[in-house]
């Protein structure tokens, strides 16, 4: 055993192997042991694929295939074929999944007709179950899995929307103003001499017997019985270059049928973007001046010893943004590893203005080594600068998030493409090129396990402070350094063994093959106590004495367990990863050192003026420790079915309810869900909530407002949660 010790320290030192009593990772295609069960993702349900759907009233843009399918089964599968159905149904959606995962794409009613011919030409109950669902299917969209090319198309679909949007209200503002300067001219142009020239008035007569009318007559007549006030040269000018303007602008389509040239606003590339923006700009201001004075023209509140000097100055210093909100945002979509130093430059600049673009930068490796070479390592060092120096700058949207985790931040997506400033979308994809064959998803949801590239996002519309504008609550176990898991094995002696363990940055950087050095395995007959889980290793601060080695966990292809020691450099690393985590929980108000040190400094006053009671034994050593202490009640009372609540104990922390109103739901200091107050949302909102549970532990009750829209439907739909 010492011999062995010896040969395990020496490569947690130096990386080498110097004994044949270790092996190399290459070739083993082991991986993380909690990985063990996602062998084959296709026969999981989980938010993979996703279903890019169109605009819908609720602002949606993207559902998951299982929550399509579980809202069609919620129409079909009732009765006593309910459960018949269900299971043809569910057998289908696994068929899409397989398909997709195999390169298929396309809408979700083209998979699903191509994956039920054959099942349903294999058994006519299927077809049957299959046809009666397929007349229910009634939202569709382009199904995409987690891959490479998902945050692209992603946020095009997000932000083609948020345009769509702009464009019809634009379209009808400026169809207005149109209108309305025209009857202006054509008013002006009646009550002239050529409107009422008898040629004019015989051409605006109309269809029908004309001879018995002298139009020559009744021209004389109203050319002397009309006032005349017509148009001053300089207001009729100015509407007509005002309508000159509003006919050649080039930022919307004004109608389906309109096949002029329009600006395109979608980029890959910061440098052309700005180019654009800035070559545009002299036409967006004239625009959005003609605008502006169209509405007092049309007023008749245009004043010219007034106005006219206000608007010869007019977008001199800039837009603001109710002005630039009315046109369209700039998408740059950029690939993180071919960003050159311009673009980089560009980039930054275009944060720093203010500038209406939204910038996604998808990353497809965050463990590369560092520009340093020889070995070191900066694990996710771009997007770690790029997301800091962009919060930095106060005013810029960022959301950060691994690909895998895109649908859990679909709301905080669309809060970014509405806000009026720029935002910055960093995206991992999970398509590095040394994960082998685990799939995109299963390495960003790592990533964003093991901390390496956790999600956050920073809302400056949110408020004026860190604590509104800054969330981390996407991320799992966010209170804790690393989250924890239960692993479940069977032992040499077929025992059952289940215990937590942590997913560190060591678990992510296992799952790549360019890695292997720093891990050896060690066979199963050098096992023995000095093999320390690398969770323990990683939560001490120093190296310590060297009695025991760092081990992770692994399984090989077969799913036997393996053991595998680490050196010593990504033991510093997850160091690393870690301390730079808890500096991102502080900026979330998770373990705040200035939190912590004023509540030390007003406990500290306290004490001094409060003597303890005489029959004190111990003084706390925490405010907690000093709070009483609740006593469970003997039997918990039963609650009343028309009493809403969720079974708090049971949260799994899977953030759907707060996403949804984060007013209504709130967690507790075990970061565990509880309805913190029911006015502050709707009865729809906890029906909601109740569907998008994943463990089922919200409770509906009954509604508290008997005039809420659509009360029957959503009743209906709570039963399931009583």
């Amino acid at each position: 055993m010492e011999a062995d010790l010896q040969t395990h320290v020496a490569f947690y030192l130096t990386g080498k192997k110097l004994s044949t009593h270790l092996d190399a990772l290459d070739g083993l295609n082991l991986r993380p042991a909690l990985f063990a069960g996602y062998r084959d993702l296709t026969h999981l349900r989980y938010d993979f694929p996703l279903v890019l759907v169109a605009e819908r009233l609720d602002g949606a843009f993207v559902e998951p295939l299982s929550g399509l399918i579980d809202g069609i089964l919620d129409k079909v599968a009732a009765g006593t074929d309910g459960e018949r159905i269900r299971k043809h149904v569910l057998r289908l959606e696994q068929e899409i999944r397989v398909r997709v995962a195999t390169g298929s794409s396309g809408l979700f009613s083209a998979l699903w007709d191509q994956a039920a011919a054959p099942l349903g030409k294999a058994d006519r109950t299927i077809a049957e179950s299959l046809s009666l669902a397929r007349a229910n299917l009634k939202i569709d969209g382009e199904v995409i899995d987690c891959t490479a090319a998902l945050p692209f198309h992603l946020f095009g679909h997000a932000w083609s929307i948020k345009q769509a949007q702009r464009a019809r209200q634009f379209s009808q503002d400026i169809e207005r103003l149109v209108l309305k300067l025209s009857d202006i001219i054509k008013a002006d142009f009646v009550n002239s001499d050529a409107g009422k020239s008898a040629e004019n008035l015989r051409a605006s007569f109309g269809t029908g017997p004309m001879d018995n009318f002298d139009f020559e007559a009744m021209s004389r007549i109203l050319t002397r019985s009309s006032p005349r006030q017509n148009l001053s040269a300089s207001r009729r000018h100015r509407v007509t270059n005002l309508l000159e303007t509003l006919h050649a602008q080039k930022f919307f389509r004004m109608a389906e049928t309109d096949t002029g040239e329009t600006y395109s606003f979608a980029f890959d590339s910061c440098i052309a973007a700005l180019a654009a923006y800035r070559e545009r700009l002299p036409r967006l201001i004239e625009l959005a001046r003609a605008m502006a004075i169209a509405e007092l023209e049309i007023k008749g509140e245009y004043n010219e010893s007034k106005h006219d000097l206000l608007f010869d100055s007019f977008g001199e210093n800039g837009l603001e943004a109710r002005d630039l909100a009315l046109f369209p945002d700039y998408l740059v979509r950029l690939d993180a590893a071919g960003m050159t130093g311009p673009e980089q430059s560009t980039l930054t600049e275009i944060l720093s203005v203010d500038l209406p673009i939204k910038i996604l930068v998808q990353t497809d490796d965050v463990i590369e080594e560092s520009p340093l070479g020889n070995g070191h390592l900066a694990f996710a060092l771009r997007s770690r600068q790029l997301a800091s120096m962009a919060m930095g700058m106060n005013g810029v949207f960022v959301l950060q998030s691994p690909a895998s985790n895109l649908y859990q931040v679909r709301r905080q997506i669309q809060h970014g493409l509405d806000y009026s400033g720029p935002a910055l979308f960093s995206v991992f994809s999970g398509a590095a090129t040394g994960s082998g064959e685990l799939p995109p998803y299963l390495i960003g949801a790592a990533a964003l396990e093991s901390r390496v590239f956790p999600s956050f996002t920073f809302d400056p519309a949110a408020g004026r402070d860190w604590a509104s504008r800054f969330s981390l609550d996407t991320n799992p176990q966010v209170a804790l350094d690393w989250p924890l898991r239960e692993f479940a094995y069977e032992d040499e002696k077929h025992q059952s063994v289940a215990q937590q363990t942590p997913f560190t940055l060591i678990d992510f950087v296992a799952c790549d093959a360019r890695y292997s050095k720093h891990f050896a395995r060690v066979p199963r007959a050098r096992w023995n106590g000095t093999l320390t889980p690398v969770g323990e290793t990683v939560a001490r601060d120093e190296r310590g004495p060297l009695d025991s080695v760092p081990c992770l966990l692994m399984v090989d292809p077969e799913n036997r367990l393996q053991k595998v020691i680490v050196d010593e450099k990504l033991i510093r690393e997850a160091r690393r990863c870690r301390d730079m985590w808890n500096s991102l929980q502080e900026l979330g108000g998770i373990n705040n050192s200035h939190a912590d040190r004023l509540l030390a400094r007003a406990n500290e006053i306290r004490g001094a003026n409060v003597e303890p009671p005489a029959s004190a034994s111990a003084v706390p050593s925490s405010p907690l420790a000093a709070a009483p202490v609740a006593q469970p009640a003997e039997q918990e009372a039963e609650r009343s079915p028309d009493e809403a609540y969720i079974e708090t104990a049971r949260c799994s922390t899977c953030n759907e309810c707060t996403q949804i109103n984060n007013k209504m739901f709130a967690y507790d200091g075990n970061k565990q869900a509880y309805i913190a107050d029911l006015n502050a949302g709707t009865y729809a909102q906890l029906v909601e909530a109740a569907e998008s549970c994943q463990v089922s532990i919200i409770h509906p009750g009954k509604p508290r407002n008997p005039n809420e829209a659509g009360l029957e439907e959503l009743l209906k739909r709570a039963e399931l949660f009583i």
